[in-house]
């Protein structure tokens, strides 16, 4: 009797999962509309444009003047890689809509389907040819040593023996492999490495020239040198899928735009402009760089927020079922929830996020968004970790409760739902309430699939300034204030159960 009404419960709660899971892709937002300002189309610059359906370009928006978001005009995309791609598509018929992400994810998204092309400065390699199939160059950039001015560098060979920085995979990387006695520093973005160069952990830091420019502009204390230029076939270029039709199309049409001047006319708009170099105060520190910047990042907050609640729910919910299944006595639901508990406490919740958003669209075909993969990974991770809890909070009820309501003749689905469950659940909302808290903080790491919280968002304002300090100080004040309203609306709660007790 007791197990028929256990398993009733766990019945009604994977009923109330599944509408959950269900749910999330309302709730988190499809995959085209749920980055917010990273995903943009483009204004048809002709009658025809959109007639062949939407093409969806995946870049990643760090590197001015390249490709960076416009955080102070409403956080649309932009630069000379994004113009290139709209002419294209307006002329090719197709709607364009841009999916953000980090650049050593570009690759994968290609051959996962996630996107149909990629435009984000990227250079033609061997090794990228055996992956991904490239269109003709479009532009070619000149290596650049940036470094500081009380320690300049001013050739290759005196870098030897010295640390230098490089972005993981770009073409730079590549040639600073081939540096005598160089020790190689490779970080994923260029703000990072100019982080890195200031602070005095790189001697160097080895960048293309646009990019250089942007840098020393904004920082007055770096300065540059050009290195010889390379072989005009190790340009930019287009990067599709293996097999894709739209590579001979796209090759046409970058002729075209070069026949016609287009494309220098788009270079010569996007190399032509500087910027104002900002002087430092008070700790090396500016937070007048913030200025125009504070609303965009403050609408993260939403994002995050909705990510935490949603996650917790799910996690919670699904905590609850294990939790059941692991005092069942079924043999297999226990092991079930024993093994999952295990394999999903045992593996970094970074490569289970990756697991989800890379793996479903090539296992399953389905699209899913960057938000509802984030949900799903942290719901799931965090369900692990609660069942534990739940169990812990369940087994912890004075077994004479189950005792008195049994001779009552309280049914066992009524006892466990009305008496010992929300026993359980005031007993461990300590433990709850740090959950929440943890996936609050947590939720930075939703930023390298490009879903725009406040991290992502602090990473946009770096690289837009190549300051990293002021941006991120404010990204922090920003999560300790919500975990303040957070642990003082659980005290709220605490004192008022107490109060009922």
């Amino acid at each position: 009797m007791r197990r028929t009404a256990l398993l009733r419960i766990i019945y009604l709660l994977l009923l109330v999962f599944v509408a959950s899971a269900a749910l999330l892709p309302s709730l988190l937002g499809d995959v085209r509309t749920g980055l917010g300002p990273y995903a943009s189309t483009v204004a048809p610059a002709a009658p025809s444009v959109g007639e062949k359906g939407t093409i969806v370009l995946g870049t990643s928006p760090d590197y001015p003047p390249y490709e960076n978001v416009d955080a102070k005009k409403g956080g649309e995309i932009v630069g000379m890689d994004i113009d290139i791609a709209k002419f294209i598509a307006a002329q090719l018929g197709f709607k364009l809509e841009i999916a953000a992400m980090d650049f050593n994810g570009l690759i994968a998204a290609l051959q996962t389907g996630r996107v149909d092309f990629v435009m984000s400065a990227m250079s033609v390699t061997e090794e990228r040819k055996n992956n991904v199939d490239f269109s003709s160059t479009y532009y070619v950039a000149r290596n650049t040593i940036v470094s500081r001015e009380s320690e300049p560098y001013e050739t290759s060979e005196s870098l030897g023996g010295k640390i230098v920085g490089t972005q993981l995979g770009s073409t730079q990387d590549l040639y600073a492999q081939t540096l005598e006695g160089a020790e190689l520093k490779k970080l994923n973005r260029i703000p990072d490495l100019i982080q890195e160069l200031k602070t005095g952990r790189v001697h160097a830091v080895i960048v293309e020239d646009a990019v250089a420019v942007e840098m020393t502009a904004a920082n007055p204390d770096l300065i540059m040198t050009f290195l010889p230029p390379g072989n005009s076939k190790d340009g930019y270029a287009i990067a599709f899928p293996k097999g894709s039709a739209l590579v001979e199309s796209f090759n046409g049409a970058l002729e075209e735009m070069k026949a016609s001047g287009q494309i220098d006319a788009i270079v010569d708009k996007w190399f032509a402009t500087g910027r104002e170099p900002q002087a430092d105060s008070f700790l090396n520190l500016n937070f007048g760089i913030l200025k125009g910047y504070i609303p965009y990042m403050l609408k993260g907050v939403y994002v995050t927020l909705l990510f935490t609640l949603v996650s917790a729910a799910f996690g919670f919910i699904w905590g609850t079922i294990l939790s059941l299944f692991k005092i069942s006595g079924i043999r297999p639901l226990e092991w079930f929830a024993t093994a999952y508990t295990s394999i999903l406490r045992g593996t970094p919740l970074l490569l289970q996020l990756f697991l989800i958003y890379y793996a479903t669209p090539q296992l399953f075909q389905y699209d899913i968004s960057p938000l509802m993969a984030a949900g799903l990974a942290f719901g799931l991770n965090s369900a692990a970790y609660l069942s534990e809890t739940i169990r812990g909070g369940i087994m912890a009820v004075d077994k004479g409760q189950r005792e008195a309501a049994m001779s009552l003749g309280i049914p066992y689905r009524t006892m466990m739902i009305s008496i010992i469950l929300p026993q359980a659940v005031r007993t461990i909302l300590p433990a709850l309430v740090n959950e929440c808290v943890a996936l609050l903080k947590e939720s930075s790491l939703v930023s390298v699939i490009g879903v725009q919280d406040i991290m992502r968002r602090a990473s946009v304002v770096q690289a837009t300034e190549f300051r990293a300090l002021e941006a991120l100080l404010f990204a922090g004040v920003i999560y300790y204030v919500l975990v303040l309203v957070l642990t003082s609306l659980a005290h709220l709660l605490e004192r008022r159960l107490r109060r009922s007790d």
